[in-house]
């Protein structure tokens, strides 16, 4: 599988733009922090208060050798929030009622490591805490420290989710996780249905800030004909990466900083050179293409809305109290496994699954 990474000096830039703040007045501020309701931001202060530091030292070597799996993290939190809330559904393998989250074309891109990286943090915290933090709980710590450890903001989440009993079927996948085909009208549609607010909607895009691409994502705004909203060059590389419409390589989401988690996205969406449909296409509206110009000039004020967006996006259908329960596997529900012990999982090798 190849990958194409563009410099961003091989690329005309014809916007001359973003050092300063003055060339554009920001007209927008800070979106205000999401309301908690049913979490917590100190929820396991007394029964696992090393959860935080486990998490994000173990991710941090992770990242050391691979730093392209934070977007993987990310994505997966993100695929588990706008599909039946938060609830850690996304993780779950299939079983005899059918196929799982996992198995709906949106999530077959997703990566494959992420799943086990989340199982390991499991064993970590459970072997340290008992079973006292559940998978979505996690899951939403590791897309944190994904963004901190790219070089994005640190923020507190709230916590005390629970994990979910059963997982989404196709259709409700498929409804509810906008394709990278769509326009700026679909995604905003479908976001407003959840609470989002279009300035939510484009900090939350900046996601793609970090991360990569397979060709059949965007292919068809390269064939037969380029996308007039595309560069020319940007387009020409593209070409070069994607020669076919099934080609199986994959590009860097941003071109100009792949694997930090900055404001450098809207540059590109500036520069026509945004990738998706759905990323363009913020720009090229004019509902969104104020608010994309303001995050391009002001990282602090991107930052401070993704954030925003966020811990709104973490709270989503969120399972709370004596709801689904805390899984002894991030894969299955605990009634498929009879012989885990409540609270410490041994391994019987004493070894983590590999990465």
């Amino acid at each position: 599988m190849a990958m194409a990474f563009f410099k961003a000096s091989t690329i005309p830039t014809f916007i001359f733009l973003l050092l300063s703040s003055n060339l554009i007045r920001i007209s927008e501020t800070q979106t205000p922090p999401a309301p908690v309701t049913s979490l917590s931001y100190t929820f396991y202060q007394t029964t696992c208060p090393q959860l935080e530091s486990i998490i994000q030292q173990n991710l941090r070597t992770v990242f050391s050798s691979d730093i392209g799996q934070a977007a993987g993290l990310l994505r997966l939190h993100f695929h588990d929030c706008f599909v039946q809330g938060c609830d850690g559904s996304v993780l779950l393998d299939g079983s005899a009622s059918g196929p799982s989250e996992k198995d709906a074309p949106p999530n077959l891109s997703l990566r494959a490591q992420a799943f086990v990286i989340i199982e390991n943090l499991r064993r970590l915290v459970h072997n340290a805490c008992g079973r006292t933090v559940s998978c979505s709980d996690i899951t939403a710590l590791a897309a944190r420290d994904a963004v901190v450890l790219s070089g994005g903001p640190n923020y507190s989440i709230p916590l005390g989710r629970r994990d979910g009993l059963t997982f989404a079927t196709r259709n409700a996948t498929l409804a509810n996780l906008p394709p990278p085909f769509a326009n700026t009208t679909t995604i905003l549609g479908s976001l407003s249905q959840k609470g989002f607010t279009p300035t939510d909607v484009v900090a939350l895009s900046g996601g793609h800030t970090i991360g990569i691409a397979h060709c059949t994502s965007f292919t068809d705004r390269l064939y037969p004909t380029r996308d007039p909203t595309m560069d020319q060059t940007f387009f020409n590389n593209l070409r070069t990466t994607c020669p076919t419409t099934n080609s199986t390589n994959t590009t860097f989401m941003d071109i100009r900083s792949p694997n930090v988690f900055d404001n450098r996205y809207y540059v590109d969406l500036m520069n026509r050179q945004g990738l998706f449909t759905s990323d363009q296409d913020l720009y090229t509206d004019s509902r969104t293409r104020t608010i994309v110009t303001n995050f391009a000039v002001n990282q602090t004020l991107f930052y401070q809305n993704f954030v925003s967006a966020m811990i709104k996006m973490g709270q989503l259908s969120v399972l709370t109290g004596t709801q689904g329960e805390i899984r002894s596997n991030c894969s299955r529900r605990n009634s498929n496994d009879l012989f885990m012990l409540p609270d410490i999982e041994n391994d019987q090798d004493g070894k983590l699954a590999s990465y």
